[in-house]
């Protein structure tokens, strides 16, 4: 039973993990763009986490702001709308102030499906039609056609460090375990063993003792009277 827990607890964290740096981490989706726009955009507590902060960018207040979108096709017809909002200084660390920038170059980079103009935009984030969640798009820029394939630099990066962290964590940890914990652990062990055996030896002095005594008695009333 334990076994199971144990498992479920480290699946689930891994899960939990997995989910957060998907979540944060850079995506590269190669697109054409067809439109951009502002709107104001209801920001309830179903999806103020997927939003900025109030006080960043453009955000007019903590229900209802004035956000940047811009509209965008995939090569195979698929369709996708992205929110343009500053990140600021809070999380994820984009530090992105120039969403008023990003907005009028993806505007200048609007084409049509007879003169395609195929981009590269690097947002972070998903996409949840039923709870109005857009990913943020973070930077956009021209590429030579739809086949273009983007390396992900800084995911690789970020991975290793934090492959490399939790390496170096499991090392510190296992020589922690071996030079503190083992050896009060042994000398737990040790000290319980002595114990154990003083109890052992106390038991088996009484048993002999009280085996004297009734010996004894068994003898006095075994002597004939006189």
């Amino acid at each position: 039973m334990w076994t199971y827990v144990k498992w479920t607890f480290r699946v689930l964290v891994l899960l939990i993990v997995a989910g957060f740096l998907h979540y944060t981490l850079p995506h590269h989706d190669i697109v054409r763009i067809t439109g951009t726009y502002n709107r104001l955009t209801t920001v309830g507590t179903e999806n103020s986490w997927a939003y900025a902060s109030p006080d960043t960018g453009t955000a007019e207040s903590a229900t209802t702001r004035d956000i940047r979108f811009i509209e965008a096709v995939y090569p195979d017809g698929g369709v996708i709308v992205y929110r343009n909002e500053d990140t600021g200084w809070v999380w994820p660390p984009y530090f992105k102030y120039d969403s008023s920038n990003l907005q009028a170059e993806a505007g200048n980079l609007k084409t049509t499906e007879m003169a395609p103009k195929w981009v590269s935009v690097t947002h972070y984030g998903w996409r949840f039609p039923f709870l109005s969640i857009y990913p943020n798009a973070v930077s956009v820029k021209a590429v030579a056609g739809p086949d273009v394939r983007i390396i992900p630099y800084v995911n690789i990066v970020v991975l290793l460090a934090l492959a490399f962290g939790v390496f170096m964590i499991r090392r510190m940890w296992a020589q922690f375990w071996e030079r503190t914990v083992e050896p009060v652990v042994a000398e737990v062990e040790e000290t319980w063993d002595g114990v154990e055996a003083q109890a052992e030896a106390a038991k088996a002095s009484a048993g002999g003792f009280f085996a004297r005594i009734g010996a004894w008695f068994a003898g006095w009333k075994k002597k004939p009277r006189r």
